[in-house]
């Protein structure tokens, strides 16, 4: 079966330039952008039930612009002043850019990680005595606290966000070639809404065996993996996908 049309469940990106818009030139394939998740603010009386005081820290780890976001929005509604002195552990350097919406960047003492929770754990290594907050969602990958475990640094998670399934119930009579998952909460979305999907000639591409594992645990076949060491993307492992279905 050629592919035609792919469905990926996140947001269509901002950029022009995103390997998406190459995909689809080049392949000649129809690619549509939908969230199956999204985030929502914990209320800040939930927030004060987990009897964490945000003066004690001395660091915070920021593992995405969602967490950059609701500490921020957090500090204001409890009215607590982020002091000068705070060190921010930033997983990447989209995290570390981002934090300039709401910190004079020069001013402050940030440290940026390659990209993965494991390089930001070097980092953190070299300040073990800093008490650090670690702002997070209802969901979050076990290697975080693994690490920081493993690591021996005093830390505590504090809950803002949850992730929440969006309601899909438009797309109800819309037939796609491949669908993209980039978490198992993408999964739990698409069985939330259509608990009686059939994957019949429908392809599944997942990101991370995390993901990977929610597809098959779900009854349904993956079809495209990534990343792999020849396709560490995963427009590059549609586009490898393709070129080889697409011949036949």
């Amino acid at each position: 079966m050629k592919v035609k049309t792919i469905l990926v469940s996140q947001p269509a990106p901002k950029t022009e330039t995103s390997p998406y818009f190459d995909l689809s030139d080049k392949q000649k394939v129809k690619i549509d952008f939908r969230s199956f998740i999204h985030v929502e603010g914990i209320s800040v009386k939930e927030i004060r039930a987990q009897k964490i005081d945000l003066s004690s820290f001395s660091a915070i780890i920021l593992t995405s612009r969602n967490a950059v976001d609701h500490f921020f929005r957090v500090a204001e509604e409890m009215r607590f002043k982020v002091p000068d002195s705070m060190k921010y552990f930033c997983q990447s350097e989209a995290v570390a850019y981002y934090l300039q919406k709401y910190v004079v960047y020069r001013k402050r003492k940030i440290y940026v990680g390659n990209r993965t929770f494991p390089d930001l754990v070097k980092l953190i290594k070299k300040h073990k005595t800093e008490n650090f907050l670690l702002p997070s969602s209802d969901k979050l990958k076990p290697l975080i606290p693994d690490e920081l475990d493993k690591l021996g640094v005093k830390w505590t998670r504090l809950d803002l966000y949850r992730t929440v399934v969006s309601d899909l119930s438009d797309l109800e009579d819309v037939f796609y070639d491949v669908l993209v998952f980039f978490s198992p909460s993408g999964i739990e979305s698409l069985l939330h809404n259509f608990p009686d999907f059939k994957q019949n000639d429908t392809r599944i591409a997942a990101f991370g065996n995390s993901t990977v594992k929610a597809v098959t645990e779900a009854g349904f076949k993956c079809d495209i993996m990534a990343p792999a060491p020849e396709t560490p993307s995963m427009t590059m492992a549609l586009e490898k996908y393709i070129k080889v279905v697409n011949k036949k």
